[in-house]
């Protein structure tokens, strides 16, 4: 096995370079299930049907604005193995604890509960965003056969665009609501790969 070269061996970001992703705006997501495996339910008749573990990352989906006060969230779809959404980041709504003490109070009586949300930054990431829902989904989803096994769920990282005027965001929310209805010809369907 060849040795660690940080000039061959180095990740390439596929977020764009020099954008502030805390910033106010609207963003195309999409976050890919572990080796693109059918983990969330199945389509039937052009329409998505979720199991389980697709209702637990629908509800944690759901939860996003609840720990993020700056976020509203648009169209959203879970697919069998993928989910698309638009997260909007609105200026200025993040909550900050009144004092250290008031954190302190806070994280003590969280303690063997929910893991804490990170509302008190005053301006999330789009990353921070997405790696909670990730983590908090997957923490779930891992509890659900009692075994305290730990496996993973979503790929590493996600997909983002940045949606720039409101033809772009109309585009973008249509595609997500008709996704269910493309699935037999989605480049996310495995059963498409030959």
């Amino acid at each position: 096995m060849n040795e660690f070269d940080p000039k061959i061996h180095h990740r390439r970001s596929i977020r764009l370079k020099g954008y502030d992703y805390a910033q106010a705006g609207a963003y195309f997501v999409t976050v890919v299930t572990w080796q693109r495996e059918t983990l969330c339910g199945k389509v039937v008749d052009e329409e998505m049907v979720l199991n389980d573990m697709g209702e637990i990352v629908q509800k944690w989906w759901h939860q996003i604005p609840t720990h993020f006060p700056n976020v509203e969230l648009g169209a959203f779809v879970i697919m069998p193995n993928h989910i698309h959404g638009i997260i909007m980041i609105t200026e200025g709504r993040g909550a900050v604890p009144a004092s250290d003490t008031e954190l302190q109070e806070l994280q003590e009586s969280q303690q063997g509960r929910e893991t804490l949300p990170l509302p008190f930054q005053k301006h999330p990431t789009l990353g921070q965003i997405v790696a909670y829902f990730k983590y908090q989904s997957t923490k779930e989803i891992n509890a659900l056969d009692g075994t305290g096994a730990i496996t993973k769920f979503w790929q590493r990282n996600y997909y983002d665009r940045i949606i720039r005027n409101e033809r772009e965001m109309s585009r973008i929310w249509d595609y997500i609501e008709a996704n269910p209805a493309r699935w037999e010809k989605d480049e996310e369907n495995t059963e498409n790969i030959a």
